[in-house]
């Protein structure tokens, strides 16, 4: 069994499909954080009314905020029992601070954290593809740009930690799942 991944990537980076191959392969829970946002704003809980209020103002949800609705999923029976995926977790340092704190305090630790490399050119291409209106040729450059600002020191944060295995993202998603698949075989 393959417990406790995280995901990296930039957006168009094929995270997405890459943990779905995943989830029906290894027993699994893939946790997005677009998921648990959601949900907490459905539901209305009391972190999704806290996260409410900077979303609607335009800012970013504070990371106490976002770690702490993480914490919350990631004590529910399902990720007890089958260990998690996280896709969009951790988004900086200081929330892989957290989460490895997070999980000492609970006896478990990241086993592998999987790092989609694709190319800038590939990537833009993905997102041009999506055909989302809000998905211009600038706005997705400057995604880009925002994301490589906060991917690429967690990329060194789990390298330090010896857990970080780069996958070649830019081949078909087939050769990129056989990477995805050595790898976690061999863990």
């Amino acid at each position: 069994m393959v417990k406790n991944l995280i995901l990296l990537g930039l957006p168009g980076a094929g995270k997405g499909t890459q943990a779905d191959f995943i989830v029906k392969d290894y027993a699994t829970v893939h946790i997005s954080t677009g998921d648990i946002f959601r949900a907490n704003l459905t539901n209305d809980t009391e972190l999704g009314k806290q996260a409410r209020e900077y979303m609607d103002a335009g800012n970013l949800v504070p990371d106490e905020i976002t770690n702490a609705m993480v914490a919350d999923r990631l004590s529910q029976v399902d990720v007890e029992s089958d260990g998690f995926m996280l896709d969009g977790y951790p988004r900086n340092e200081a929330q892989a601070a957290f989460l490895d704190n997070y999980l000492a305090e609970n006896g478990k630790s990241i086993l592998a954290t999987l790092y989609f490399k694709v190319s800038d050119s590939l990537l833009r291409d993905r997102l041009l593809g999506r055909g989302r209106a809000d998905d211009t040729p600038e706005v997705i450059d400057n995604r880009l740009e925002v994301n490589k600002a906060a991917n690429l020191p967690l990329v060194d944060y789990y390298k330090k930690a010896g857990v970080l295995y780069t996958i070649d993202g830019d081949r078909e998603l087939t050769e990129v799942y056989h990477d995805v698949r050595n790898i976690l075989d061999s863990l």
